[in-house]
């Protein structure tokens, strides 16, 4: 934010976007107006050989076959808690289905990522397939599966630890057929993606591999989707802090709750734009320590988001001013013109997530919408949310999520549930989509470019 701060602000840290950001832009999909393309030649020329290739028809019948051993795989994982911050021990899992799965050199990296690369033929391009290994849910949650109605029952089934279990399989099947793809698939399962992780799995995958060119990411979903856009966020942390009293005996003294009071009147005001989508809530709120005491401290908690970097700067700059004014207000009420009786307030900055998109006409996108429409699944609509894609999107890589397969519900409350029928159709599509881009030797070349920066 370029506006100047009131002397009674202090903010820690610095209002600056973590990685450089696009123009244009939490999490799940939210529907946006993204035209989609027609496929051109060389990607409809590209699946029709895939299509047509007997290696290709096993491998994806594979998928099919495998679907049954893989809900072992999901039962497994989902029961392994993963709260945020607290991934370790789905990861070891994980990382011990990759190496017994055939990446003999999968390890976690200092982030707590699970990583490994399986090797293509050496010349064709390195393509990021993940899920996140962490959930919403806190510890001690129950994660048991329970079965019911033909569905599964379990905080974090679906979001994500199917896709985690679609990794494996695919996986198990290319290593069972010796598929030799002619770029490199970078098979990762990252932390950070929920709540307060802020993307930091993401950001240190890409901090320490810069020479990955794409990046297909796994979510929730049937497979008829694409997700295109990332919602960028801010997320902060307001402290109030005065000097307190007795609610009757020191009357008088500004109260640290008031002027968040105020704060929060003066936020709801702001009017951010609808084109690009912007959105802020003050989520929280807490202080005070006694129903018959002038409130010394309070603390509030705001979310920004937008489609576009430059509203979500605009918006935040109109929300920090009106909680100045706020404080301002409530301090002026009580005439508090010594420093020691008035009330002060503090901004931390506890999320923030890099906006970004990839274009609805890149190679990566009508890759996705070929494979999706090779199924007689239609035409896909293209979506915008935030995900683990807005990190390489905000670096200029091109980058989609598309559904795991299988119908889900329930997203981030105890009753979350996944419906295994017919899942493996959105497992062969994510595959077809992920073989295109690499290229199969033998069948295909890589539809998916090397990066000048990663050449």
């Amino acid at each position: 934010m370029q506006a100047r701060l009131p002397s009674a602000v202090a903010l820690v840290p610095p209002l600056r976007l973590v990685l450089p950001a696009l123009v244009l832009a939490g999490g799940h999909a939210f529907a946006q107006s993204i035209p989609v393309p027609a496929v051109s030649p060389a990607v409809e020329r590209t699946y029709a050989s895939l299509e047509a290739a007997p290696l290709v028809k096993k491998v994806l019948a594979d998928v099919k076959a495998d679907d049954a051993r893989s809900l072992g795989d999901l039962k497994a994982m989902t029961e392994i808690p993963a709260p945020p911050f607290k991934e370790k021990a789905r990861a070891e899992y994980f990382l011990g289905r990759l190496k017994a799965l055939g990446l003999a050199d999968a390890h976690i990296d200092a982030e707590g990522n699970v990583i490994g690369i399986r090797k293509g033929a050496g010349s064709g391009p390195r393509l990021l397939v993940s899920a996140h290994l962490d959930t919403v849910f806190p510890e001690g949650t129950d994660v048991t599966v329970k079965p019911r109605d033909g569905r599964l029952y379990a905080p974090g089934i679906s979001d994500d630890t199917r896709g985690l279990t679609v990794l494996l399989s695919w996986l198990k099947v290319l290593n069972d057929n010796q598929v030799r793809t002619v770029g490199d698939l970078v098979f990762v399962g990252n932390v950070g993606e929920e709540e307060l992780g802020n993307l930091r799995g993401m950001k240190a995958v890409f901090r320490e591999h810069p020479d990955i060119d794409g990046m297909v990411g796994l979510e929730p979903g049937v497979g008829d989707r694409v997700l295109t856009l990332g919602t960028g966020s801010h997320r902060y942390e307001v402290t109030f802090r005065g000097p307190g009293g007795h609610s009757f005996g020191a009357f008088g003294l500004p109260s640290a709750i008031h002027a968040m009071g105020r704060a929060i009147a003066k936020v709801g005001d702001v009017r951010p734009p609808e084109d690009p989508r912007t959105t802020f809530t003050v989520g929280t709120v807490s202080g005070g320590t006694s129903v018959n005491a002038i409130a010394g401290d309070a603390r509030m908690s705001v979310d920004i988001r937008s489609n576009a970097t430059p509203a979500l700067l605009e918006t935040e700059k109109q929300i920090m001013a009106a909680i100045d004014a706020g404080v301002a207000e409530e301090n002026r009420r009580w005439h508090a013109s010594q420093a020691a009786s008035q009330i002060t307030y503090q901004v931390r900055l506890i999320g923030d997530r890099p906006a970004g998109h990839t274009p609805a006409d890149a190679t990566i996108v009508q890759a996705a919408v070929r494979a999706i429409k090779g199924y007689g699944k239609g035409t896909p609509s293209l979506r915008g949310a935030s995900t683990d894609a807005n990190v390489p999107m905000s670096l200029g890589i091109p980058a989609i999520i598309i559904g795991s397969g299988g119908k889900t519900g329930g997203f981030h409350a105890r009753d979350e549930w996944y419906d295994p029928a017919n899942a493996w159709e959105g497992a062969q599509v994510g595959l077809t989509t992920v073989l295109g881009l690499v290229g199969v030797q033998g069948v295909s070349q890589p539809l998916l470019e090397k990066r000048a920066a990663a050449k």
